[in-house]
Order: C-alpha cells, then sequence, then structure tokens
C-alpha cells in the first residue's frame, strides 16, 4: 500500500490500521493480479480463500456465529473492500457479496437462521446473494411485481429477480417478495430461498464489462417455509434498506481502492516514462493532473469514512453515506480516466492495470444505488431535516 498515512486519520482505532496493513500484506501474497476466464470457479476460489483466513468473519455479526464482534464494523468493512479493490475487483466483490447476501440475515434472522447460514458464509463454505432488483424495479425497489402468496406454513414464489450477483453460484439467495400486507414498500417480505429449492431457475446467466458472476433469477411456484423469512412480514423494504445503508459505505470504499491503484500506477508511469530527454513527471500538466487526482481521492476518502465512523457510533447516516457513494464512485472515474490517459496508448492495451481499472470502476457508479438516486437521498434527507428545524 503506497500511501497509509490516512489510516492514522482520527476516524481509525489502532486495530483498524492493524487489520489494513495484514490484509494488504496477505493479498499480496495470495490474490492474483490476474484471474483466469472462468469466473464462477475464481468466485468461488477467493471465497474459499478469503474465508480460510478469517477476512469474511468480519462481513458477518455474531461471534457465536463466525463473525468478529457482535455488530458488523463499518470501518473494518469499508477498510477491507478497499484493499481488496487495490488489489482486485474480483476479490473485492467476493467478499462484499458475501456480506452484503448474508446482511438481511445478519440484521435481521431468527437464532436459527443465523446458526443455519451464517457461520458458512463467515467460513466460505456457503455463497451468499441479494436479490432484490427486477427487470422493471431496480432504483424504485417499491414498484417490484415478484410475489410469494403464503399457503399454509409455506410462501409460493413467482416472479423474477435479475441483476443477481453471485446468481448462478450462491448457495442461497434472500429474495425480497410482494406479499401484499400493506401497498407500495410496505407490502414487501424478505425470505432466504435455498439454491436447490425447487421452482427456482437460472433464467440468464449476465456477462458485463468487468466480469462477475450475474444471472436473472426465475421463479415458479417456488414453495419455501414460512421459516425462511427475514423479520415480520410486510417489512421487507425495512430490511433491505437497513441492509444497504450497512454496504453502500463500502461500495465508495472499493471505489477508493480503485482510484488508489490507479494514482500509484500513475506515479510509476509519471517517473518512469521517458519523454523528450526526461520524464513524465517533469512536465507540468502532469503535475497538475496528479495533484487534482490525489485531491479527488482524499476528498472521497474524507466523506467514506466520516460515514463509516458515524455508523459505528450509532448514528444515521443515510445522508452521509449517499454523500459518500456519489463522491467516491464519481471520483474515482475520474481519477481513473485519468490514469489511462496518462498510460496512453498502453492504458487501453488488455490485461493492463488501468485498462482493469476503467473496466471496474464503472458499474460501481449504478449499482446500490446510481448517483442520481444518491443525489435524491441526500436532497430528501437536507429537506426533512429543514423541515423538522
Amino acid at each position: 500500500m503506497a500511501d497509509q498515512s490516512y489510516l492514522k486519520w482520527p476516524f481509525f482505532d489502532a486495530r483498524h490500521e492493524q487489520l489494513a496493513r495484514e490484509l494488504d500484506a496477505w493479498a499480496a501474497n495470495h490474490i492474483a493480479q490476474e484471474h483466469g476466464h472462468d469466473v464462477d470457479a475464481e468466485c468461488r476460489k477467493l471465497v474459499k480463500q478469503l474465508g480460510d483466513a478469517g477476512w469474511l468473519r468480519h462481513a458477518v455479526a455474531g461471534a457465536a456465529f463466525g463473525g468478529v464482534g457482535e455488530q458488523i464494523d463499518t470501518r473494518a468493512i469499508c477498510l477491507i473492500r478497499e484493499t481488496l479493490a487495490r488489489h482486485s475487483g474480483l476479490a473485492d466483490f467476493a467478499f462484499a457479496m458475501q456480506g452484503l447476501g448474508s446482511g438481511a440475515i445478519s440484521l435481521a434472522g431468527t437464532e436459527a437462521q443465523k446458526q443455519r447460514y451464517l457461520a458458512r458464509v463467515a467460513k466460505g463454505e456457503a455463497i451468499a446473494a441479494f436479490a432484490l432488483s427486477e427487470p422493471d424495479a431496480g432504483s424504485d425497489v417499491a414498484a417490484m411485481s415478484c410475489s410469494a402468496e403464503r399457503v399454509g406454513d409455506d410462501y409460493v414464489i413467482n416472479g423474477e429477480k435479475t441483476w443477481i450477483s453471485n446468481g448462478g453460484i450462491a448457495d442461497f439467495y434472500v429474495v425480497f417478495v410482494r406479499t401484499g400486507e400493506a401497498p407500495g414498500a410496505r407490502g414487501i417480505t424478505a425470505l432466504i430461498v435455498d439454491a436447490q429449492t425447487p421452482g427456482l431457475a437460472i433464467a440468464e446467466r449476465i456477462d458485463v464489462i468487468a466480469p462477475h458472476p450475474l444471472a436473472r433469477l426465475k421463479f415458479t411456484d417456488c414453495r419455501v417455509p414460512a421459516a425462511q423469512r427475514v423479520g415480520a412480514a410486510g417489512e421487507g423494504f425495512k430490511v433491505a434498506m437497513r441492509t444497504l445503508d450497512v454496504f453502500r459505505t463500502s461500495v465508495a470504499a472499493a471505489a477508493l481502492g480503485f482510484a488508489r491503484r490507479a494514482m500509484d500506477e500513475s506515479l510509476h508511469r509519471a517517473t518512469t516514462r521517458k519523454m523528450f530527454s526526461g520524464v513524465l513527471a517533469d512536465f507540468q500538466l502532469t503535475q497538475a493532473k496528479l495533484a487534482q487526482m490525489a485531491t479527488l481521492i482524499d476528498s472521497a476518502a474524507l466523506l467514506t469514512y466520516r460515514a463509516a465512523w458515524q455508523r459505528d457510533q450509532g448514528q444515521n447516516v443515510t445522508r452521509e453515506a449517499a454523500m459518500a457513494k456519489m463522491t467516491a464512485t464519481e471520483n474515482a472515474q475520474q481519477v481513473i480516466d485519468a490514469a489511462v490517459q496518462m498510460w496512453g496508448g498502453m492504458g487501453v492495451m488488455s490485461g493492463v492495470a488501468v485498462e482493469r481499472l476503467y473496466r471496474e470502476i464503472r458499474a460501481l457508479r449504478i449499482y446500490e444505488g446510481a448517483t442520481e438516486v444518491q443525489q435524491l437521498i441526500i436532497a430528501r434527507e437536507l429537506l426533512k431535516a429543514g423541515a423538522s428545524a
């Protein structure tokens, strides 16, 4: 890790600094810079590696269920994602989806559900997935149409989910369905669906510019015991939003990891690329660009770790997490674009680090709430605060 000075910021305890340094050293020795063409196999391998090394214990809550502590430490989650993203976007993905996929169970699951799923997630023995989005319900979650009807002691699910991370390789999915207790967001329920449940099918695998396991799921009279419900009936939207509140800040941290790696690559390029009897770094244009990149990174980092620290203090961070997610992903896009430009023709060669980063960063400005949605959230929170004042 080239620049570790931010670990001395007052947002962190000594244990956070130690965690970041230990993970960086581990990742340097265990995470490949380039992955094979079988993304599913690579992702399974990474989950197992992260579980065996104990890093996935930070992604779940409850020491009795394999977690590090009773609550998820947001700063630890962010530092882990930032560090892994610097080394490998797929490693960051593997870690993040274990947390997001099981987050609803950590926050609102029964003791039996936690015993059954969380320990296996923490060990890397079970792959988790979070199934919220639908073909016609992405940012507008309340518009979902995938439904579940209560039939005796079961729920029967019909409908589709799409853009589901770990779709096709997950061992279980936390699925959000319309159960109709009330209109809109108040009539949604969360259910755990094991991958082998009859009536659940992988309808389509989805390929994207930075390869990750993604799929469209189809449910046809998929019967799930009511004991698999997470939280109360009709409370699924709240469960989903609580889960996203935990992990949205960590998306900002992943963007930081990508941006820091781009900065490292840019500094290397600027100081070694010979040009006109000197090196690229001799030019004031290059120096100005590096200064701008560094400032974009630090401003994003300050917002990211402010939000993480506030959440760990028990504060509501809906606005702060949205600010962090928006700023970090947008800033990282600018930093990485500048890095590609600095690398010139090599910057668009397949397999070069900055080319890989360019593909990795783009999705972060969309998933878990697009930048435009974050702007709406921030404005809504500001207006709400103004009205109460």
